[in-house]
């Protein structure tokens, strides 16, 4: 009964809302402009806060009843002293009924009330739903951001920033509204009820308060951007242990004296030593809320007996003042505690903003149609791109693909092929010149629907850490099994796949690959991606160096079916190996960025220039090495 009770507030908040997506994108579920998020920290906490506005407002509530409620059965307690030195013990319920029966209510049902309201509102409505959806958003901007960047930082340490921003923001907000303003409520109750039985006590109080805000302006700073410092250095192990494990068989393969863990245990030395920073900030402030604690324990205890003894205070308000005073040293240590959470939280804030707060620089055009399919015409159009760097890649380059040709991209490592791909895909902005496909310019039609119309099979292969069902119908949700099996049959993967088991027993088409298909060989994952290709279907077909990881007689039994598969389709293929691009309809070869040849292999191999060259050495039984340096940032490895 209690968990169905219970479940009712667990809807209040969809963990999965997003405020900077449109409601017609929401309502379709289609891919739509994010709004980024607010980049300065105290707009990015208010951001999120105003999303759950009525559960943190209950929070609110609940925080300041919390701590009026402590003083007034702190308060209780004196008012009972009195009432039994007042009163005989026949006489007392008669004398006392409303005080006693009415300290009782409260501590059975009032507290208990707040208490279960309270934790109600943090563990069933904001704590799951409202972190997540913090999490949520966050994680949605950075898989907006480009190809690059990713290429530029540590998988782990991106992840790691999206866990820590949902914990802090929703850490931060919470202990302030509950921890802090109970905590404020109590003191604001306690100088009051306090100033009542003698002013001095106030004036006590008072004194200390400043002493507490002293310590909180001038301490407290140095934790916090410790605490910044210490985020960073955490998520930077995150990232390199991650990588390490990623890349477990080079390490064990190449790693012979340890480099690795020296490579990872410097990141540990300094997440060490920003973390011993952070205590010693800590060990000074607990120290001084323990000295400030102490004079006003003493003060207001001194204040109290001398009252007695004049008779201005009585025995149940020296009751209550020692009570209130006792438990205002107990609650100040445990709220010094969370204001260092609270400043630690803030700076790890503060970290991660500057990750998912960041506008990505290549977004969909505000007008931007989805691409009508068609018959698969590829314009290359004054093409320039240097990655940024002023020249040296594709300079000028004019090319034209027609509908259901298929087409071979020849050239040494770092002519250019790849980052020609890559452009078509828009994994990065033109610098020059425009793309097109079937007139329409691939800068004003939407990337999801850009990417659809093309299929891609690269040598390097990476596979989701999912069945093998799901990465083959990747590129295609929904798909039938039926159609899964028939394009795994024809990529000849399913030789393979019912022999496949994981560690959970899962088999065949329902095996785990392994973090990037690792589980797998390089040939088997080959086959799978090429299942996903043909299952996908689309118009246009990329290939870059797609058989390069199989052995002779699978590439021969996969050829067959490519050679069906690119029927009715403008394909574009990539290969050092020239004998498998050899059949195309037209090889285009480059050199530094510039197209230098075209034509048939007969006609190149003829004509005595670059290709002839290259097709000599490697008919000749040599195995082509270009020097040259790779100027296409990592992208000549997949060629």
């Amino acid at each position: 009964m209690m968990d169905r009770f219970l479940q009712r507030f667990e809807n209040w908040l969809d963990p999965f809302e997003d405020e900077g997506e449109s409601r017609e994108d929401a309502r379709l579920n289609r891919t739509g402009h994010l709004e980024p998020l607010p980049d300065e920290t105290n707009r990015f906490i208010w951001h999120f806060a105003r999303q759950a506005k009525w559960p943190l407002l209950g929070l609110l509530i609940t925080g300041g009843l919390t701590g009026g409620i402590e003083v007034v059965m702190f308060t209780g307690v004196g008012w009972l002293v009195d009432a039994l030195g007042q009163s005989s013990p026949e006489t007392l319920f008669t004398d006392h009924f409303w005080l006693v029966a009415g300290l009782a209510f409260i501590t059975l049902v009032g507290r208990s009330l707040i208490l279960f309201l309270a934790s109600v509102l943090e563990e069933q409505v904001v704590s799951p739903s409202f972190y997540n959806r913090i999490r949520w958003q966050s994680y949605r901007r950075l898989m907006e951001q480009t190809y690059t960047f990713f290429q530029n930082d540590f998988a782990g340490r991106l992840a790691q920033k999206v866990q820590q921003v949902g914990q802090a923001t929703g850490d931060f907000i919470t202990t302030v509204l509950q921890t802090f303003w109970s905590f404020v409520t109590f003191i604001v109750l306690t100088v009051t009820i306090l100033g009542a039985i003698d002013w001095r006590m106030a004036v006590v109080l008072a004194v200390w308060a400043l002493g507490y805000v002293w310590i909180v302006r001038n301490l407290l700073p140095r934790i916090r951007e410790n605490g910044r410092a210490a985020a960073e250095a955490r998520s930077v192990v995150s990232g390199r242990v991650v990588d390490a494990f990623t890349n477990i068989l080079s390490v064990k393969l190449f790693d012979s004296d340890r480099r690795e863990d020296s490579f990872v245990k410097e990141g540990f030395q300094n997440l060490v030593d920003t973390t011993r920073r952070m205590t010693r900030a800590l060990t000074e402030v607990r120290t001084a809320v323990a000295v400030l604690n102490g004079f006003m324990m003493t003060g207001v205890g001194a204040v109290a007996l001398t009252g007695w003894q004049s008779g201005s205070v009585t025995t149940g308000g020296v009751a209550t003042a020692l009570g209130l005073v006792l438990r205002l040293n107990q609650m100040s240590g445990w709220m010094m505690f969370n204001i260092n959470g609270l400043v630690r939280n803030y700076g790890t804030i503060q970290d991660a903003v500057a990750t998912v707060t960041r506008v990505p620089t290549l977004v969909d055009d505000a007008e931007a149609q989805k691409l009508v399919g068609g018959r698969g015409e590829i314009r290359y159009e004054d093409v320039t791109f240097h990655y940024g760097k002023g020249a040296g890649i594709i300079q000028n380059l004019s090319l034209t693909i027609r509908p259901g040709e298929k087409v071979g991209l020849v050239g040494r490592s770092g002519a250019g092929k790849t980052t020609l791909v890559n452009l078509l895909l828009r994994l990065y902005d033109l610098e020059g010149g425009r793309i097109l496909i079937d007139g329409q310019d691939i800068a004003k039609v939407t990337q999801a629907s850009l990417r659809s119309a093309i299929g891609v099979v690269t040598q390097d292969t990476s596979l989701l850490h999912r069945s093998i069902r799901d990465n083959i119908a990747y590129g295609r949700p929904g798909s039938e099994d039926g159609d899964i099996l028939s394009a795994a049959e024809r990529a000849s993967a399913e030789e393979f796949i019912p022999t496949l088991r994981d560690p959970k027993g899962r088999e065949g088409y329902d095996a785990h690959v392994g973090e990037r298909g690792i589980k797998l060989s390089g040939g088997q994952r080959q086959r799978i991606a090429i299942a996903r290709v043909l299952l996908k279907d689309a118009p246009i077909l990329v290939l870059d160096e797609a058989t390069a990881a199989l052995d002779s007689e699978v590439e021969a039994a996969i050829q067959d079916n490519l050679t069906k598969m690119m029927q009715g389709k403008t394909v574009i293929a990539i290969a050092h190996r020239l004998s498998t691009i050899a059949a195309m309809d037209r090889l285009i070869v480059l050199d530094k960025g510039r197209v230098v040849e075209e034509g048939t292999h007969a006609e190149l191999a003829a004509a005595g220039g670059l290709y002839a060259s290259l097709w000599a050495r490697q008919s000749g039984g040599l195995l082509y090495a270009d020097t040259d340096s790779d100027a296409e940032q990592g992208a000549a490895a997949a060629e």
